[in-house]
């Protein structure tokens, strides 16, 4: 499993490039509508991404019946990977960061939106077990963050990237909606994890190229 900050498209190319032939081949955990974005969709279900099918807290109340299919569907969609080696990206705050989105959240973090921990919950239960390490990466771009095209064209010539191994035990794998205590504790685990992160922006921010 890998998680980022994350402030721009080019964060994925970023990440493409950093870990290209080191570790297995990233794939992005993807709500199921993005299957039907043009050209793109296509690519993403050829390339066997996993399309997670979520559903509402208000829709869950109506049908409770479909408690706990979201995970069962994700589990199907990710069979296939329990015979050879994948990586698994999260994105844990959901969007790009902006200081309109900090403002609006009220952000804890300096450099961070707030992060999402039900979603990485549901990744790493979806998997099964199957995930034994997090690869946690803070990216900078010290001249702020790039646009797509820029990247491509080779006008991004700065870019501070700090990356960690961290064990994912027995621990951090529970029932996130029906279990208070599992989610206390994972919820506090995300948190440290993003103030970290926030200290270590500071770290890059400041040091010397």
């Amino acid at each position: 499993m890998i998680t980022a900050n994350h402030q721009s498209w080019v964060d994925i190319l970023i990440l493409q490039r950093l870990f290209n032939r080191r570790i297995p081949f990233i794939k992005f955990f993807l709500k199921r509508e993005l299957i039907w974005v043009p050209f793109i969709g296509l690519a993403w279900w050829a390339l066997e991404f996993p399309f997670m099918k979520r559903y509402s807290q208000e829709r869950l109340k109506k049908h409770p019946e479909l408690k706990g299919k979201d995970i069962e569907v994700t589990q199907k969609a990710c069979e296939k990977f329990q015979h050879f080696p994948v990586s698994i990206m999260n994105f844990l705050e959901g969007t790009r960061f902006t200081n309109q989105k900090q403002a609006q959240q009220e952000s804890n973090y300096k450099h961070l939106l707030m992060p999402k921990a039900g979603g990485l919950s549901f990744a790493l239960n979806a998997m099964n077990g199957k995930l034994h390490q997090l690869i946690d990466v803070t990216i900078v771009y010290p001249n702020g963050a790039p646009r797509f095209f820029d990247y491509l064209c080779g006008k991004v010539a700065n870019i501070k990237v700090h990356i960690r191994i961290l064990p994912i035990d027995a621990a951090l794998l529970g029932d996130y909606h029906n279990d208070p205590e599992y989610r206390a504790h994972f919820q506090q685990w995300v948190n440290t994890l993003w103030q970290q992160k926030d200290a270590q922006f500071d770290l890059l921010v400041t040091s010397l190229d």
